[in-house]
């Protein structure tokens, strides 16, 4: 390979790098955190051409950049994950609902302890 080939292939790398980090390409490890998606699910997708994805230089060697939003998109469309994203917020909803009731339940004993001591007088005492 040629001086100049060497050179030109730097300067395509160096453009590619720079639209990237402009993006929304992200890594398998952040598309999974941010979207739920498991790894093995995400290098499904792409092998099977269901989301783009390239390959790039990263600190430890080659690594898989996808669209967070095709990602997204993907997910969208399949019921598991969205039955998934439903229990969760399903979830959150009954860890709220109980939360306010435990508050409410300890303001109530929070009364309750506070009207006994009151009916309790000096004079009740021995």
């Amino acid at each position: 390979m040629r001086w100049d080939d060497h050179l030109d292939q730097w300067d395509v790398g160096r453009e590619l790098a720079s639209r990237l980090e402009d993006s929304d390409w992200v890594t398998l490890q952040e598309a999974s955190t941010r979207t739920g998606v498991s790894r093995a699910a995400l290098r499904t997708w792409y092998r099977a051409d269901l989301i783009p994805s390239r390959l790039v230089d990263g600190p430890h060697g080659p690594q898989r950049l996808v669209p967070l939003a095709s990602v997204a998109a993907r997910a969208e469309e399949s019921p598991r994950l969205r039955r998934k994203w439903e229990r969760q917020i399903g979830d959150e909803a009954t860890v709220e609902l109980l939360q306010r009731r435990i508050d409410e339940l300890e303001a109530r004993v929070a009364a309750l302890e506070k009207r006994d001591r009151a009916d309790r007088s000096p004079t009740d005492e021995p």
